[in-house]
């Protein structure tokens, strides 16, 4: 019975430990897969960084000036145009990348010494507006984005201030003739007509293409703009010449990240009811094999040692290339797959954020759920909203009862909001705030707003009363 006991210990053992091999021999990855799988995870300033180590390291690889984000990757559904032309320094916007390299870092530098904010710069000069104006415009300056947009709509802002939409629509009017040009604008389109109309061209023919036929700008389709408008080419041409001396982020002297900041993978850009989705490719060299090594290593040599000291660093290089060029395209696809999921949130601000899971994008993209988590850690998403981890897009949620999603983050919010209004010599308990969730139809237990006050470090009732 013993001997039996041990036959069958020493059974399990041997399977345990040949489970552990494979085990062990599935978690082991190749250089060349190590090599992808840093580079996915790698955030932007790491990447760079690891970008300069290659160069350095490997003779066969040689830094290519960078050059425009592809339009396909702005504009969804719209193909590359088949012949590129220089790029619009307004276009950062849509596309858009802007002048050559070096007049927009000079343009950055020369911008960042600034000491004021934006915030402070318009205060300063609505200063003169009447006092019952000043709450508005306070909120306005309080929903101007980096760039400088006013990122709210006027019936949500006359809705939370109690005072009409005329009111605050005249008073966004005088705030957008403040400077720089453009501030306060809703999107790309009205911040360029600002900026037209200040320099007494808002009647003009590049007002006119502005007004009706951006997108046919950012694709530099000018011959249908000159057919549409029955023009000669080279009238749209010279409209375009105005257009590209615009600037489409008015707050950009006002906004920059001091050193070891938070710097965004991935920058998403509101135009009308769509979302522009590219990534932050500021400061990352484009790499690519020189030429004059793979000639080297095409002649014929006796040197057998230099010709297999060659083929390996190409060999390395491609293969450095590849990983790069697969980890910006999953980044992107990521980063666009977020948004369409995640519409209601970038459309109206955190009470649309839906519960989402890493599972439901790699479905929707045919990856696998481990590579969307490689792709998203550390990495941030610059948003209309401000900055935000993208792991902050996936969360929990509840199902209310009309079937509809809400993320755990809208509960949190409401949960916040509410203490925030609540009377603060009679708190609200955790039961009063469950019934506030059932009167919108969802159904959470009172030990669930416990734990979400603990995470957001909220008070008991009994410790918040005053």
């Amino acid at each position: 019975m013993r001997d039996s006991h041990c036959c069958g210990f020493a059974t399990n053992l041997l399977l345990l430990m040949d489970l552990s091999a494979k085990l062990s021999q599935q978690q082991t990855f190749s250089p060349h897969m190590q090599r992808g799988l840093q580079l996915l995870q790698a955030p932007l300033m790491e990447l760079r960084g690891l970008i300069a180590a290659e160069l350095s390291a490997n003779p066969v690889l040689e830094e290519v000036l960078p050059v425009s984000n592809n339009l396909e990757e702005l504009v969804p559904g719209e193909a590359l145009p088949s012949k590129k032309e220089e790029a619009l320094p307004w276009e950062e916007a849509l596309q858009f990348s802007g002048n050559s390299r070096e007049e927009r870092q000079r343009s950055f530098l020369e911008s960042r010494p600034s000491p004021s904010t934006l915030a402070e710069v318009v205060r300063a000069q609505s200063a003169a507006f009447p006092s019952k104006e000043q709450p508005i415009v306070e909120a306005i300056i309080g929903n101007l984005d980096n760039w400088g947009y006013f990122r709210m709509s006027v019936a949500e802002l006359a809705s939370e201030m109690h005072v009409s939409e005329a009111a605050v629509e005249e008073v966004l009017a005088k705030v957008q003739q403040l400077d720089p040009p453009g501030v306060a604008a809703r999107d790309l389109k009205e911040c360029l007509l600002l900026q037209l109309e200040r320099q007494g061209k808002g009647s003009s023919l590049a007002s006119r293409i502005v007004r009706h036929y951006l997108l046919q700008v950012a694709r530099h389709d000018y011959l249908e703009i000159a057919k549409a408008l029955h023009l000669d080419l080279a009238e749209i041409r010279k409209a375009q010449g105005v257009i590209a001396k615009l600037e489409p982020h008015p707050g950009r002297p006002y906004f920059f990240i001091e050193e070891g900041g938070i710097v965004p993978d991935v920058i998403v850009i509101a135009h009308g009811d769509e979302f522009v989705v590219r990534l932050n490719e500021e400061g990352i060299s484009r790499v690519q094999l020189n030429d004059q090594y793979k000639e080297l290593l095409a002649k014929r040599s006796d040197n057998d040692e230099l010709r297999h000291y060659l083929k390996e660093k190409i060999q390395e290089a491609r293969s450095f290339i590849h990983h790069l060029e697969q980890r910006h395209s999953t980044l992107l696809f990521v980063g666009k797959e977020i948004v369409r999921q995640q519409y209601d949130f970038f459309k109206h601000g955190t009470y649309g954020l839906r519960s989402l899971t890493m599972a439901k994008i790699a479905q929707a993209l045919d990856l696998h759920p481990t590579t969307i988590s490689r792709a998203i850690v550390g990495k941030t998403m610059e948003t209309p909203y401000g900055l935000f981890p993208l792991k902050y897009f996936f969360t929990s949620g509840f199902e209310n009862s009309t079937g509809k999603e809400m993320s755990s983050e809208v509960v949190k919010a409401f949960l916040q909001q509410w203490i925030d209004q609540e009377d603060k010599n009679d708190p609200l308990s955790d039961q009063e705030i469950v019934q506030r969730f059932q009167e919108k139809g969802i159904a959470l237990a009172r030990r669930t707003i416990a734990n979400y006050r603990d995470q957001m470090k909220v008070l008991p009732k009994k410790l918040r009363r005053i």
